[in-house]
């Protein structure tokens, strides 16, 4: 019969303990992760379950799960390259549509200014971006108007980036809609098409009042 040598006990105890060192490394990373995401959860959490009495549904489409804004580089309308990311730190009232902009692209974008300013002292944690989805060069009057103090930010993306990302309500087009992107970047809310703006703005504010533990004006 052939002994084998016991491994000293050293080597068993160095073992045991690089497997209780690693599981607690993952205990501290999932409270790391659970601290981080606490407080947007239960913001989201508030306003779609927890609502006041008679407050009433939600009018917009919550999107789960939400949808982070691609890694991708958009550019301005004069060739800038601008990270899309870079855009997170506020809420961000995304239009879309072509460079020629219809009537219907007019009205969002106005729904779009009118928004932001229904809410008050609470407007300036919020923005306004506009992807354009060609190469075609808006009006110089509607180019002026979003220019205005605040201004709308509008960047080019091709539209099947935009596309990968955004998605309408069925029987809808992607240009039908405003969509809403939390300050973390992620897309979470998509307003009905032709909305009613007094229902549209009942759902921003209740957003902005559930998430002011956590989010602040400005990048």
């Amino acid at each position: 019969m052939t002994v084998h040598a016991m491994p000293p006990a050293a080597l068993v105890g160095d073992e045991a303990g690089d497997s209780q060192r690693m599981r607690r490394g993952r205990i501290k990373m999932l409270v790391v992760f659970a601290i981080c995401a606490a407080p947007v959860v239960a913001s989201y959490f508030m306003y779609y379950v927890v609502r006041p009495s008679g407050a009433g549904a939600a009018y917009s489409t919550l999107i789960q799960p939400s949808a982070p804004l691609p890694a991708v580089e958009a550019r301005t309308l004069d060739g800038q390259p601008v990270a899309l990311r870079s855009l997170r730190g506020q809420w961000l009232l995304v239009v879309v549509g072509d460079g020629s902009c219809d009537p219907a692209c007019e009205k969002r974008l106005f729904l779009q200014r009118q928004l932001r300013e229904m809410t008050g002292r609470e407007r300036d944690r919020i923005d306004k971006l506009w992807l354009v989805t060609d190469d075609a060069m808006p009006g110089a009057a509607l180019r002026a108007a979003l220019a205005a103090n605040p201004a709308t930010q509008v960047l080019r993306l091709p539209r099947a980036t935009v596309a990968a990302w955004l998605k309408p309500a069925a029987g809808h087009a992607l240009e039908d809609h405003v969509y809403l992107v939390d300050p973390m970047g992620e897309w979470m809310m998509r307003a009905p098409a032709d909305p009613d703006p007094s229902k549209l703005k009942r759902d921003l504010e209740r957003l902005l009042r559930a998430s002011a533990g956590w989010d602040q004006p400005g990048r």
